[in-house]
């Protein structure tokens, strides 16, 4: 198994899952994406990461079992209830404080990967049955939730989460 160290070398993209009663992200003011129950996703992207880990990623969240059963087990997962997915994209989560006061943020991907990425991301979400609001990407988002549980989990494409 990999340490931390190695892994920060070779870049993954990460991912921060909190199961919601009710999510929505505002651009401008305008609401661009809002779900009721369902799992509130942020993704970031390091260099290196490829379409592969984006989707392995999409795969694992809905059909992640983190939603309680009749009998209070968490067992159901975001398609097991009919819920949704709000994806937005956080380049922040590849902030680096480990030097220094401000964080540096030279692991992220490029832009144009980066968004890429998380559209494919988003879309295999979709294609995979679950409804996939998604925040836009590079925009300065207002994000809304209300963390049921609350349920928050890291994820990675190594797995290292």
């Amino acid at each position: 198994m990999a340490t931390l160290d190695e892994n920060r070398e070779r870049e993954i993209v990460r991912v921060v899952v909190q199961r919601v009663a009710e999510a929505s992200v505002r651009v401008e003011g305008e609401i661009v994406g809002e779900i009721a129950q369902g799992l509130m996703v942020l993704l970031g992207c390091g260099e290196g990461d490829t379409a592969e880990d984006a989707r392995s990623l999409a795969d694992k969240i809905v059909n992640l079992r983190i939603f309680e059963d009749d009998d209070g087990k968490m067992n159901l997962s975001v398609r097991d209830i009919d819920g949704g997915v709000l994806a937005v994209p956080n380049f922040t989560l590849y902030g680096d404080c480990r030097k220094g006061r401000r964080p540096s943020f030279t692991s992220a991907c490029d832009p144009d990967t980066a968004n890429r990425l998380f559209e494919d991301f988003a879309d295999h979400i979709a294609a995979a049955g679950v409804t996939c609001e998604r925040g836009v990407f590079g925009a300065k988002m207002a994000v809304s939730l209300e963390n049921d549980g609350p349920v928050t989990l890291l994820l990675s494409s190594d797995r290292t989460f």
